[in-house]
């Protein structure tokens, strides 16, 4: 009984959309990860999937009705006892709803005695979630403190498409273990109204149409640092290159493939950004000609000599331009050898105001889910952040930018 009572307490609010079947594999991520979950799922909710559902995959009694089991006080007890309720989907009549203070069913009830993290995962049509009363009532819930993701692109129901599809189950998972991690925090979302720009994975230089020089950088580390910074309450632009991986659930994703689009994407996304992030693998050059058709290979001779030249220094260019002055710009340096010496170097070179330095190698740093490095800071300081999961470096990056947020200075 003691070990059931140590695991992580989750609401599984379910809303009438058809996306409530994507609930199903959120609902499993939480029980496999240790998560002891209740399902309040709404009447509507039902129509979509059954009771039996729920209960099955989550070993727990489901609770759909206020006047169930009343000598319970369920629609206070739940929402008071939570570590974490997460509303997936959310309608725009849930969202409606829990902005106005309702309370005509249970899990808006719980949505009112909730004292613990709270995430909205809004599924709807395209027309709804921009219609200006839903737009209102979003911002409504986000200036209380709840954390309402933008709703993923993509198909809708029938052959509609756009805005509006609910952000795939694994995503709201990560996401929500962030908000788990944070929930003891002084201030758990202490980059709330901060827009920040975030660039991960690794940029191509094409040599001919299937020949490319690049490297090994996953994204996994910009990934982690755009999630972390959307649970701390950041309106978060990711501007990615070559990664397979799922698009951060709220995120604003923003694709590229070479030097010259990445610095392109930034630059724009950086205009009105409080803080820019360059953790993506910028490629140092590019062949100084690209072929129009594939090179064939002699067998009676050597290729010919690779000319290459420089690509664009996006964080020396971002760190000189800076829109504002107090917008803050954050650099990695990948190192193989004399790791700190370099990213001293490179640190003034640069001129910005945070530089995370880690050692890369075969198994190190790119393509692996751990990390390790230690932060320059413009001031003179350094912070070891030990070998560890990327989001826990993530969060020491972000710690350090409030940081110099509330001193009022870069």
């Amino acid at each position: 009984m003691a070990d059931l009572e140590r695991r992580p307490r989750v609401v599984l609010g379910v809303a009438g959309g058809i996306a409530a079947y994507k609930a199903c594999e959120l609902l499993r991520l939480f029980t496999e990860g240790g998560h002891r979950v209740r399902v309040v799922p709404t009447a509507a909710a039902l129509r979509f999937v059954g009771e039996a559902t729920w209960a099955a995959l989550s070993g727990e009694p489901v609770s759909t009705d206020v006047w169930a089991d009343p000598h319970s006080v369920g629609h206070v007890r739940l929402g008071r006892e939570a570590d974490l309720v997460v509303v997936a989907p959310a309608t725009a009549d849930l969202i409606a709803r829990a902005a106005t203070g309702r309370a005509d069913d249970l899990l808006t009830a719980v949505l009112l005695t909730a004292q613990c993290p709270v995430l909205f995962a809004p599924a709807m049509h395209t027309e709804m979630w921009t219609h200006p009363a839903t737009q209102d009532n979003v911002a409504t819930l986000r200036a209380r403190g709840v954390l309402v993701v933008d709703p993923a692109v993509g198909r809708l129901t029938g052959a509609d498409s756009g805005p509006g599809r609910l952000p795939e189950p694994a995503e709201l998972y990560a996401l929500a273990r962030t908000l788990l991690a944070r929930a003891d925090a002084a201030e758990p979302r202490d980059l709330a109204g901060r827009r920040v720009v975030v660039s991960a994975g690794g940029t191509r230089e094409y040599l001919d149409p299937v020949r490319f020089l690049g490297n090994r950088s996953s994204g996994r580390q910009g990934y982690a640092l755009a999630r972390t910074a959307l649970a701390r309450g950041a309106e978060v632009t990711l501007v990615s290159a070559h990664v397979v991986l799922p698009e951060p659930a709220g995120a604003k994703l923003v694709t590229v493939g070479s030097a010259a689009q990445m610095r392109s994407a930034v630059l724009a996304a950086a205009l009105d950004a409080d803080a820019v992030v360059m953790a993506a693998a910028v490629a140092d050059f590019r062949p100084a000609e690209r072929a129009v058709s594939k090179l064939k290979k002699d067998a009676a001779a050597d290729p010919a000599p690779l000319q290459l030249v420089r690509t664009e220094d996006i964080l020396t260019e971002l760190a000189a331009e800076r829109s504002r002055d107090d917008q803050i710009v954050v650099g990695f340096a990948a190192e193989t050898d004399d790791v700190l010496a370099h990213g001293r170097e490179k640190m003034a070179r640069k001129r910005v105001d945070l530089l995370v330095v880690n050692q890369v190698g075969v198994d190190r740093g790119f393509e692996s889910v751990d990390n390790s490095a230690v932060i320059l800071g413009s001031d003179g300081s350094a912070v070891e952040v030990p070998h560890g999961p990327k989001e826990a470096l993530a969060h020491r990056v972000w710690d350090l930018v409030a940081e110099r947020w509330r001193a009022g200075a870069r």
